[in-house]
């Protein structure tokens, strides 16, 4: 089985071929081809995963290309993990968006958009090529913004686009270490949009649990998003929502907080690429793994959250349930169709999905709490229209995408954004 991995000069691709390297089942990848326009990093990536092999005999052969249509022939699977404009285009997102005081983080806020607006047109391209040199590949998106790049993609794969997140595996997995119990047991009542969702139910052997956690201070604050969000805030809202959620509950302390992500990942990769091994990918994977959303807490992250068991392992098992038809449950980002009442049949949701040789469907599931519908409603409407400012390269409705934004406060903040942002201020055309 041959996996095109498009962005396979990417820091994250070894977690890929580790776990690739790990499976043991019938119908595995065999052949692996990494594509990136960037030879250097291709370059780099390649020896980390060569020594990654050395001791495994069978390990899935792998090839790099530049050649974006050479790479997706015969092409049973492509992963698309691309960051258009790399780490500095990430860095000039978050310091525009901060320098008109408004939240820049990579996918929510101004800085989503801006990621959005440059991804989109890429991706569109991918997805068309993909259409006429592999057909009938299936194409596993984890390019952010994931939700919206996943729905442009859509229009020309159809359900054979299917988009993944690492935030709700992660949030299930912690929520399991509390409640005791293995996470393949347990049942994750999940409803949202990519970056924006909310655990409403834990149901274990048919019982949920999670009135009982949200009573339990001490459990509940005992990982992750219980610390983030603090337990009196979770038993309000009766839910625990997706990380990222913090960005809108507590904007002000998020904006105040001034933290560069993008610069700070920048600096830290140079370095790793400048002399690229194995031991120095991993100790790097660690840091990262240690800083992820710093900014937003008041201690070390738990040593359990540090393994980097996350996308690559949902991909892993999507692949399997989908070649092999050995039907799986994964939250996953697909058309909605009648799931959530609050937004149309093709708009991409995140929810649990049921998976086999069919590809992926949404399963039944609460709806989206009364309070988060408005906010639903009003960021598929700005990915709508980031995805219309894409393809139009209109000025004006890059503006509108901005101004739409709830964590966006000024259509004068919006304008300055688009004529500040070095990656985004000469590639829109003004109509007036």
């Amino acid at each position: 089985m041959k996996l095109v991995i498009l962005g396979g000069g990417g820091f994250r691709v070894p977690l890929v071929y580790r776990a690739l390297l790990a499976d043991r089942s019938p119908g595995r990848v065999t052949e692996v081809v990494l594509h990136d326009l960037d030879a250097a990093r291709l370059s780099a990536i390649g020896g980390v995963l060569a020594e990654l092999a050395t001791d495994v005999s069978d390990a899935p052969a792998v090839t790099a290309s530049t050649d974006l249509d050479e790479a997706l022939r015969g092409a049973d699977f492509v992963f698309s993990a691309i960051r258009v404009g790399g780490l500095e285009g990430r860095a000039a997102d978050e310091s525009v968006a901060a320098g008109c005081g408004v939240l820049g983080q990579e996918t929510v806020g101004a800085g989503g958009v801006a990621y959005g607006l440059r991804t989109v047109p890429v991706a569109l391209d991918i997805a068309r090529r993909i259409a006429m040199h592999a057909p009938d590949a299936w194409v596993i998106n984890f390019t952010n913004p994931a939700g919206m790049v996943t729905e442009a993609m859509a229009a020309h794969l159809g359900s054979r686009v299917i988009g993944i997140c690492d935030s709700p595996v992660g949030l299930g997995k912690r929520v399991a270490r509390a409640v005791g119990a293995d996470l393949a047991d347990v049942w994750l009542d999940y409803a949202g949009l990519n970056h924006l969702g909310w655990l409403r139910g834990v149901h274990v052997r048919g019982r949920d649990v999670l009135p009982d956690l949200l009573a339990d201070t001490e459990r509940l604050e005992s990982f992750e998003e219980g610390k983030l969000f603090g337990s009196e805030w979770l038993r309000t809202l009766g839910a625990i929502p997706n990380e990222y959620l913090h960005y809108y509950y507590f904007t002000r302390e998020a904006v105040e907080s001034g933290a560069s992500r993008g610069a700070f990942l920048l600096e830290q990769q140079k370095q790793f690429y400048t002399a690229p091994s194995w031991d120095s990918w991993e100790r790097t994977r660690l840091e990262r793994e240690q800083t992820y959303m710093a900014e937003t807490r008041d201690d070390e992250r738990d040593s359990d959250d540090l393994d980097g068991g996350g996308y690559e392992r949902v991909a892993l098992d999507l692949m399997h349930a989908i070649a092999s038809d050995d039907r799986a449950t994964l939250i996953l980002n697909v058309p909605n169709k009648t799931t959530l009442a609050c937004l149309d049949a093709d708009a991409i949701i995140e929810v649990p999905s049921l998976v086999d040789a069919n590809g992926a469907r949404p399963a039944s599931v609460s709806q989206v709490p009364d309070e988060g519908v408005g906010l639903v409603t009003a960021l598929k409407v700005v990915e709508r229209a980031t995805i219309k400012a894409a393809i139009s390269g209109e000025r004006a409705h890059a503006v509108k995408a901005l101004a739409l934004h709830p964590l966006v406060d000024s259509v004068s903040i919006a304008r300055k954004i688009v004529d500040a942002h070095p990656l985004l201020s000469g590639a829109f055309r003004s109509t007036s």
